[in-house]
């Protein structure tokens, strides 16, 4: 008799971004006239760069030539690209890295879902509330907690963050061992300074704890003196995995392209208490279960480093963040509370009163016409709150803006 893993029995019926697909279909249906604007999803709507299109025609020319041909490469990614991230992303910021210290990858949601492969099942893990959901859920289907009651799963520790303390999570009060931080935040668009960082990379040198630190939209950050890597923090590289990827600033989630650094001296223990790299366990992981990214995609990849492609993609995160002030300053015109829109491509907004987070996804979609992201899906913390996003066009993000301001009754 099959067995299967009854921790995927303690999620909730649905991922939040398939609840919300689920309900605009609906929606849809019924009302098939209607011009739906989509603010709800991270996804990008610009083409990729046209650098990167040239690498990857380049690279498909070279995969139809006998001479040029490539089967299988290194799992951990090419060294072509590793050098390039390494050069650009990391030694601009002070950083010193490694070449086998850099893992290219598929995507960072499957990165930050994967990583919990090496760690024991027994290890205490914080997040922040709001979260990107992917963090948590995946160290449930692990088996990392117990069973949801009351919009939170025994044995994980949740971290608040909202208004009441600037979106800054205060430090646990219990030992934890496994701390996800992503900044700039996804929900919130907000920012950790290197100050508050410091806190975090000490509290996890005190206690033998491992940050797992998602920085998806560093590309995004507009204002000096807030990090693009908690590799800026002294004694960071012993205790922080970082993530990074191409979707956000190039345009790749549909492309898939991202990687993750793993500092050789990032240590976890055994049961007796041994020191462990984790770089190697990551290494064997990803040598075992991933055959890497293909060649074609590394390359258009490592085209986002040359001259043209670093101007490219600054031009698309300009014009995301276009998006993001039009619709901060938008709401705030029409007296809401808005947060984040300033170094990231989210705005955080609390719901008008009288709503809560799903009930203002109701309004928006039915009176509006616009699909934004329900608070309360990121977590508790996140119940009063909703998220919309700037990678939509310019022109449908200014209507939205419009239509939010003109037809809403708030």
């Amino acid at each position: 008799m099959a067995v299967i893993n009854e921790n995927y029995l303690k999620l909730p019926g649905s991922y939040l971004f398939a609840e919300i697909a689920k309900r605009v279909a609906t929606f849809k249906d019924d009302n098939p006239k209607a011009n739906i604007i989509r603010l709800g999803i991270g996804d990008v709507t610009k083409p990729l760069p046209e650098a990167v299109i040239k690498g990857l025609h380049a690279a498909v020319d070279e995969m139809a030539d006998a001479r040029t041909f490539r089967g299988y490469g290194p799992e951990q990614g090419y060294a072509f690209l590793i050098e390039k991230i390494i050069k650009t992303d990391y030694e601009t910021l002070g950083v010193t890295l490694a070449v086998d210290e850099v893992f290219v990858s598929d995507g960072s949601k499957s990165d930050v879902g994967n990583i919990q492969e090496i760690f024991g099942v027994n290890n205490k893990v914080a997040i922040t509330d709001p979260v990107y959901p992917v963090y948590l859920d995946t160290n449930v289907m692990a088996g990392r907690s117990g069973q949801l009651s009351s919009g939170k799963f025994a044995g994980v520790t949740y971290l608040t963050c909202n208004a009441g303390n600037n979106f800054i999570p205060a430090l646990p009060e219990e030992k934890v061992d496994i701390i996800y931080l992503c900044y700039p935040n996804n929900p919130t668009g907000t920012t950790l300074s290197k100050a508050e960082l410091k806190k975090w990379v000490d509290y996890a040198k005190a206690n033998g704890s491992i940050i797992l630190y998602d920085a998806a939209y560093e590309a995004y950050i507009q204002e000096p003196g807030v990090p693009h890597s908690i590799y800026e923090i002294e004694g960071a590289k012993d205790v922080a995995i970082e993530f990074r990827t191409f979707s956000k600033n190039a345009g790749f989630t549909g492309t898939r392209c991202a990687f993750t650094v793993v500092p050789k001296s990032v240590m976890a223990f055994t049961a007796d208490g041994s020191q462990y790299p984790l770089n190697s366990l990551w290494n064997r992981r990803q040598t075992t279960k991933f055959n890497g990214v293909p060649y074609i995609i590394q390359k258009g990849a490592e085209a986002v480093y040359t001259p043209e492609g670093q101007q490219q993609i600054k031009e698309l995160i300009s014009y995301y963040m276009a998006n993001a002030k039009t619709i901060r300053d938008g709401l705030k015109s029409i007296g809401l509370d808005v947060f984040g829109g300033v170094n990231a491509p989210y705005i955080w907004l609390k719901t008008p009163q009288g709503y809560d987070s799903w009930s203002f996804f109701d309004k928006l979609l039915t009176d509006a016409h616009i699909v934004g992201t329900p608070g309360a899906g990121f977590g508790p913390a996140g119940e009063g709150y909703f998220r919309l996003t700037a990678f939509g066009s310019q022109e449908s993000t200014k209507e939205a803006i419009e239509r939010i301001k003109v037809k809403l009754s708030l």
